[in-house]
């Protein structure tokens, strides 16, 4: 018993001086796909946290598509590394034939160009509640005291 709750100090006190490595895992299930959108619903390590909303499927064409389902290294991207973004937000690593994919604020498809809107309301082809949702985002992320270990599974549903 007392070697079991040594393990679980050990535990909690690295995870208090954050040296312990959690992964951040992101699942954005796709659910509705129209002309003008594509809606989805966006999990961290297993927890609702926003409705999404992305440009529809057009073969993964810059600016006009949404990017493939697969998985994805993620990182932080500062606001001092944007010219048009002025808060933390997150950029997508390594899609094929695509770069600069974030995830940021936005409510309808005029708002991005590729990129991953995130809401908390949502109807067709729009998302509410934008800005919540991406500072809640950011902040769950934060929580878990990862910079380098976030990925992104997205699925067509």
């Amino acid at each position: 018993m007392k070697n079991i709750i040594n393990k679980l100090l050990q535990f909690i006190w690295k995870a208090i001086e954050g040296k312990m490595i959690v992964k951040a895992n992101l699942l954005l299930i796709r659910k509705s796909f129209t002309e003008k959108s594509t809606l989805g619903e966006l999990y961290l390590n297993g927890e609702f946290k926003a409705h999404t909303l992305e440009l529809p499927w057009k073969d993964n064409q810059r600016s006009i598509s949404c990017i493939p389902s697969g998985t994805y290294d993620v990182r932080f991207r500062y606001p001092r590394e944007s010219a048009s973004r002025d808060y933390l937000h997150l950029m997508v690593k390594d899609v094929k034939d695509r770069d600069y994919i974030l995830f940021h604020r936005g409510n309808t498809s005029k708002d991005t160009r590729g990129c991953i809107l995130t809401g908390l309301t949502k109807k067709k082809d729009w998302i509410g509640q934008s800005t919540l949702a991406h500072e809640e985002l950011m902040n769950s992320i934060i929580e878990l005291k990862t910079t380098s270990k976030i990925k992104l599974i997205i699925k067509n549903k």
